[in-house]
C-alpha cells in the first residue's frame, strides 16, 4: 500500500519513499544513543594564583583521557573506537583509577599548557579524589589537583590544554572579579594576574557565554533540539511557531534565572527526574503533533510548562560553568542569547528539511517555483507526521532509560 497526500490541485505526494529516507536521515542526525552517561561534558577547573604558586583543582572524567579518547568535536564517547575500553575503566575502583592516572601522568602532563609570562611551568600532580564505583552508565567525575611554584618575577599565569582533552571551564577563585573562561579547541586563558582578579572585558565575556549557550543547543543539546523540532512540526505558519517559541523562551528564561540566582535549587541527586521529564515533554509535543495539530491556548500553556523544566536543564549546565561575580547579569543574558540563537538555528534546519523533502517527494515540476509554494503545505504535513513519530520514539526511549527501566 502506498500512502500519499493529495491537495485541491491534484498533486499527489508519495510518502513511502519520503518516510524511509526521512527516518534514515533523522536517525543519522539524532544518533539515538543515551545523552546521560556517555555525553561529553567540559572539565571544570578552579584556579588560585598567589604570589608564590598556582593551584588548579580540576573536575574531570578521567577515564576518557586515560584510554586516549580524543574529545575534540566529540559529543558522545560511544562514537569513539575506544568506547569499550572507556566503559571498562569506569568499573575500576578509586585506588585502581588513581594508580592508572599516576602511571599515565607523564604523558598527560605534556598536554597541559601552564606558564608564567614566558616561563613554562611543569605542574606536579597533587591530591586525587575519585568517587566510589556507582552506576557505570553515568559519568564519574574525579578531582585532581595540580600545583606549580611561580618564578619570582610577578608575571601573570596562562593555563590551557590540548584540544584532545575537550572543553574546559576555568574559574579563578579567592579574589574579587576573578577570571572565568570557556576554553575550546585548545584555546588558552587570558593572562591571570597574581593575587588579583583577572576579569575579562565585557565584550569577551558576552561572546564566550553566547558561544557556550549556542554550543549547549548545537551540537550538545539533542533533547532540546528534538523539543524545538517538535514545536516546528506542529504547524508551518509563523503564528503558531512564534507563539510556542515565545512561551518556551519566556519559561526557560524564568527558571534559568531563578536557578542561577539560587532561588530554586535542584539537588544533583534529583536531576535524573528533571531529565526524565524533559524526555517526556519531547514525547508529548510529538504525539500531539500527530493526534491534534490544532492551535489554541492549551498548546502554548503546555509548552510554557515544559519550558520551565528545560530551563532547569540549562541552569545545571550554566551552574557548572559558573558566572563571573562582577559580570553576572551580562554572562547570564549572553548565555540565554546563545540558547535562543541555537533554537532559531534548529527552526531554520526544520525549514530546510521541508524544502529538502520537497525535492525527494514524488511530484512533478521540481524546478517550478509556483509548484514549490503550492506543494509545501502538503510536503510539510508528511514531514511533520514522520518527524514527530521519530521524535516520539526517541523521547520515549530516553524517558524509559532515565527512570532506570533499561539496563
Amino acid at each position: 500500500m502506498t500512502w500519499a497526500f493529495e491537495h485541491a490541485n491534484g498533486v499527489r505526494v508519495s510518502v513511502r519513499a519520503l518516510m524511509s529516507r526521512l527516518v534514515l536521515s533523522l536517525a543519522m542526525l539524532c544518533n539515538c544513543g543515551t545523552a546521560t552517561g556517555h555525553e561529553v561534558q567540559p572539565a571544570i577547573a578552579d584556579i588560585v594564583v598567589t604570589d608564590e604558586q598556582v593551584t588548579i583543582d580540576i573536575e574531570i572524567a578521567l577515564e576518557a583521557p586515560l584510554v586516549g579518547i580524543d574529545l575534540e568535536g566529540l559529543t558522545d564517547t560511544n562514537e569513539s573506537e575506544l568506547a569499550d575500553a572507556y566503559d571498562a575503566m569506569r568499573a575500576l575502583g578509586p585506588a585502581e583509577l588513581e594508580a592508572k592516572l599516576r602511571e599515565g601522568w607523564p604523558r598527560l602532563r605534556t598536554l597541559i599548557v601552564l606558564r608564567a609570562g614566558d616561563t613554562a611551568l611543569t605542574p606536579d600532580l597533587g591530591t586525587v579524589t575519585v568517587p566510589e564505583v556507582g552506576d557505570i552508565t553515568w559519568v564519574r567525575p574525579s578531582i585532581i589537583q595540580l600545583v606549580a611554584p611561580l618564578p619570582d618575577d610577578g608575571t601573570p599565569v596562562v593555563f590551557g590544554w590540548h584540544p584532545s582533552l575537550g572543553a574546559l571551564v576555568l574559574r579563578q577563585q579567592g579574589v574579587d572579579d576573578g577570571y572565568t573562561g570557556y576554553l575550546i579547541g585548545g584555546a588558552l586563558s587570558d593572562p591571570i594576574p597574581r593575587g588579583a582578579g583577572g576579569a575579562r572585558a565585557a565584550a569577551d565575556v558576552a561572546l564566550a557565554y553566547v558561544v557556550a549557550g549556542f554550543d549547549h543547543i548545537i551540537p550538545k543539546g539533542l533533547d532540546h533540539i528534538l523539543f524545538v523540532l517538535g514545536l516546528f512540526f506542529f504547524a508551518l505558519k509563523w503564528g503558531p511557531i512564534l507563539w510556542q517559541v515565545t512561551a518556551f523562551t519566556v519559561a526557560h528564561t524564568i527558571t534559568l534565572g531563578l536557578a542561577t540566582l539560587g532561588i530554586i535549587t535542584i539537588p544533583d541527586s534529583s536531576m535524573w527526574l528533571v531529565e526524565a521529564l524533559i524526555a517526556l515533554s519531547i514525547v508529548y509535543v510529538a504525539v500531539e503533533n500527530v493526534l491534534r495539530p490544532e492551535m489554541g491556548w492549551v498548546r502554548p500553556a503546555v509548552v510554557f510548562g515544559f519550558g520551565l523544566l528545560h530551563g532547569l536543564g540549562f541552569a545545571s549546565v550554566l551552574g557548572d560553568f559558573g558566572l563571573p561575580a562582577g559580570q553576572f547579569l551580562l554572562a547570564l543574558l549572553s548565555f540565554n542569547v546563545g540558547v535562543e540563537l541555537g533554537q532559531l538555528a534548529v527552526i531554520l534546519l526544520g525549514f530546510l528539511a521541508v524544502i529538502l523533502a520537497r525535492g525527494l517527494a514524488d511530484v512533478a515540476d521540481l524546478d517550478d517555483e509556483e509548484a514549490l509554494v503550492r506543494d509545501l503545505p502538503v510536503i510539510y504535513r508528511g514531514v511533520s507526521l514522520v518527524g514527530s513519530l521519530v521524535i516520539a520514539v526517541i523521547g520515549a526511549y530516553w524517558f524509559v532509560e532515565r527512570i532506570g527501566l533499561l539496563p
